[in-house]
């Protein structure tokens, strides 16, 4: 076993380093409020005749030795506190790649937190990242991350990590070209990443590239976190990844690879599914009719230039997605899913534009080849993005396959985005267009601008419109949607936000998501935040209040009314309490169904109060429990869910779920929703894993099963052996006919290789 402190370097001699340039150019460490804001940029290390790294996790290279390791801070859960373990974090750099290693020395080699193998799989584990803004725009970045079983995970950043709406601005199913390995040993453990200069887009002015740099170590059971630069947690709990407070870092010379990617794929599989039988047979309904897959297909990857992309997609498949997580729906709007694919994850911040609303949107990629929650053929498509200067932008063009008597479409869309007056604002603009065979079309484009008027006060402001062949009278006003928004957006101290929507009954963004149309909405929000000292057990305290007012276009009168004051107590451990409590008012015109329950027309006054529980995610069992209880239109309702996760090893991961609905509305039978589910994740090494989740909806009375079995034989080699099936629970006389067992299977083989040429 190796002693990870074997090769500490002294801390004398000629030190070409970033911590040394980094105090040359600037002696007193920048003030918390900044971060990496306002310093000079820091050269980093160019290995070039100072020796070669291997790539194995152990940081013993003689090269490593003459770089001091970058001056951490404690970020949680004491700000500025003494760290409690050594960590040594180390960069670098040459010709083709960017090298980060770190030595991260714990007290107690037993308590380290690794529970997960899997790509991309989160189980509480101790953690070791960099975050590179790499197109050094203070808004976007990219994060790598390795645990201590050498099991990475990588992600993409924008919005400088704001959480507005409730959105989560980054995108952990995005996956990149880059090597990262770990080891444990006696003192703890050690980690290396290679991060190609192939994959990170970046700007090169006169042989210089400058982008922005957070490094970070988590120490799981402890809550602890260290990070570089010195950034205050005022900026939010993970303001730690925030792009516009990384320290900017220079390369000199860099010379950039033009690698194309070719990933061809071979899908095979059979498919069933039940039907009845024509002519009907008493004895047996149903028959199985057999659906057999075998078919290839293709992508391909091009960056021509270190800020452009180009993808290029054929016969587009995404077997191996993981299934969505079924929801009950209490109220009288759709549900929003989550894009889960792959291809359309990949820089999909630079396609966002929201509209207002934790889902609205102009563009929403789960439209293209999915119909009510069916798979679509998707012949094929292209993809370009990319930066010029200051100015972002994003083109996507989709061709669907016709499918049970309606006809394919054509789907595109363009994103332009221009940064002004300074790196925190921006103006742009976007088109969608929908067309189908038949020339029936849907167009919406829209305009939108943030900009930071002062300090921490943003101005946003979009307008959207659209364009329908089924709209004969196009009324501006009535097919547009407009937001605006004045908010200071601080996560220390006092924060507010008011904001207006209105949205026509005529806007129709048919490659986007609208919640709700016709409607005026005048909202806003106020909340304090403390952060406590070294002394307290609790980390920080927030009370805030939230109020939304919508209104109908068509005679101004009230139509929904929310207020919602809360509590949030964040402790040193990582666990978090919430305690809110909701007044809302409906005005309901058309009888609507929750659950199977029928809500009659009226005007609805009701009150509930929500109390939740986020375990820390160190313990050896985390996840989530909360309930609510309280009036519920002219009734009752109590609700209660569950979500927790257990490492029975570090190969065996499971995580049930129950949510459980009591209503009680007067005039109608008592009812209680169950939604259940259970994820299995084994992993026996970071090459071969297996996925199962099972799902049971009671509004539906159906089990659902997912499984995915994966073996990785290389980066970007894989075998997928994906199942799916549905079993309908109600099988009784009283239906005629009678429901069969299996509502469809599926098994799906899928091997992809990527050559890189």
């Amino acid at each position: 076993m190796r002693d990870l402190r074997a090769t500490r370097p002294t801390r004398s001699g000629f030190v070409l380093c970033l911590a040394a340039a980094f105090a040359a150019a600037n002696p007193a460490v920048g003030t918390a409020q900044e971060g990496g804001r306002g310093k000079p940029p820091v050269p980093l290390t160019r290995l070039e005749g100072h020796g070669h790294v291997h790539l194995d996790g152990f940081v013993d290279e003689p090269v490593w030795a003459d770089i001091e390791p970058v001056p951490l801070v404690m970020y949680s859960p004491t700000y500025g506190g003494e760290l409690t373990e050594d960590t040594e974090i180390r960069i670098a750099y040459d010709d083709r790649y960017l090298y980060v290693a770190g030595r991260l020395f714990d007290s107690d080699p037993g308590g380290i937190r690794a529970n997960s193998f899997s790509r991309d799989g989160f189980s509480g584990d101790d953690q070791f990242s960099i975050v590179l803004d790499s197109y050094n725009d203070h808004e976007t970045a990219v994060a790598f991350v390795v645990n201590p079983n050498g099991a990475r995970s990588d992600r993409t950043v924008w919005g400088d990590a704001e959480w507005t709406a409730g959105t989560r601005p980054f995108n952990s199913d995005w996956n990149a070209h880059w090597d990262g390995l770990a080891q444990q040993t006696g003192e703890g453990w050690s980690a290396e990443m290679r991060i190609p200069f192939s994959t990170l887009g970046f700007q090169n002015t006169g042989g210089e590239v400058t982008m922005g740099l957070i490094v970070y170590r988590s120490i799981s059971r402890k809550n602890e976190r260290h990070v570089y630069p010195d950034i205050s947690p005022e900026y939010g709990f993970f303001g730690f990844g925030k792009p516009s407070l990384a320290q900017r870092v220079t390369f000199h010379t860099v010379n950039r690879a033009k690698p194309i990617y070719v990933t061809p794929y071979l899908l095979g599989g059979m498919t069933q599914i039940p039907s009845l039988r024509e002519p009907p047979d008493v004895a047996a309904y149903w028959e199985t009719t057999d659906e057999p897959t075998r078919e290839p297909g293709l992508d391909f990857k091009y960056s021509p230039s270190s800020n452009l992309s180009i993808d290029l997609t054929a016969n587009t498949d995404f077997a191996q997605v993981e299934a969505d997580d079924q929801q009950i729906n209490l109220t009288r709007f759709p549900l929003f899913f989550p894009e889960k694919r792959q291809f359309f994850q990949e820089r999909s911040a630079t396609f966002d534009f929201a509209t207002g609303g934790i889902t609205d949107r102009v563009f929403f990629s789960r439209r293209i080849g999915l119909d009510r929650g069916e798979l679509v053929r998707i012949y094929g498509g292209a993809r370009v993005v990319g930066r010029a200067g200051g100015l972002d932008f994003g083109f996507l063009n989709m061709q669907t396959a016709p499918r049970a008597g309606r006809p394919g479409e054509n789907m595109g869309v363009l994103r332009l985005k221009q940064q002004i007056f300074n790196q925190n604002s921006s103006v742009g603009g976007i088109v969608a267009t929908r067309v189908d065979a038949y020339g029936k079309s849907n167009i919406a484009w829209g305009a939108d601008s943030e900009i930071r008027v002062f300090g921490d006060e943003y101005l946003t402001l979009k307008w959207a419109q659209t364009f329908d062949d089924e709209v004969v009278e196009r009324n501006p006003l009535d097919a547009g949607a407009f937001f605006a928004q004045f908010a200071r957006r601080r996560q220390e101290g006092f924060a507010y936000s008011a904001q207006y929507r209105r949205v026509g009954g005529d806007y129709l963004p048919r490659l986007g998501f609208q919640l709700r149309k016709d409607f005026t909405l005048f909202g806003g929000s106020a909340g304090y935040s403390w952060f406590l000292g070294a002394d307290s057990q609790l980390r920080a305290v927030t009370i805030s209040t939230e109020t939304e007012h919508y209104y109908r276009n068509s005679d101004l009168t009230p139509e929904s009314r929310t207020f919602a004051p809360q509590m949030l107590i964040a402790l040193k451990s990582g666990s978090f309490f919430t305690l809110t409590s909701r007044s809302s008012f409906e005005s309901i015109r058309t009888s609507f169904p929750i659950a199977g329950l029928s809500i009659d027309p009226g005007e609805y006054r009701f009150h509930e109060a929500e109390v939740s529980v986020r375990l820390g995610r160190g313990g050896h069992v985390r996840g989530e429990l909360g309930g609510s209880a309280g009036s519920f239109y002219d009734g009752r309702r109590v609700s209660l869910r569950l979500s927790p996760a257990l490492n029975i090893s570090r190969h065996l991961e499971i995580r049930p779920g129950y949510d459980i609905n009591r209503f009680e509305l007067p005039g109608r039978p008592y009812l209680t929703t169950h939604l259940a589910r259970l994820n299995l994740d084994f992993s026996l090494d970071t090459h071969l894993s297996l996925s199962t989740l099972a799902q049971y909806n009671s509004t539906m009375d159906q089990i659902s099963v997912n499984a995915r079995f994966r073996y990785h034989f290389r980066e970007g080699v894989d075998l997928w052996v994906v199942y799916n099936e549905g079993y309908f629970m109600e099988r009784t006389n009283s239906r005629d006919p009678v429901l069969p067992f299996s509502s469809g299977r599926a098994l799906m083989v899928k091997f992809s290789h990527t050559f890189t040429l």
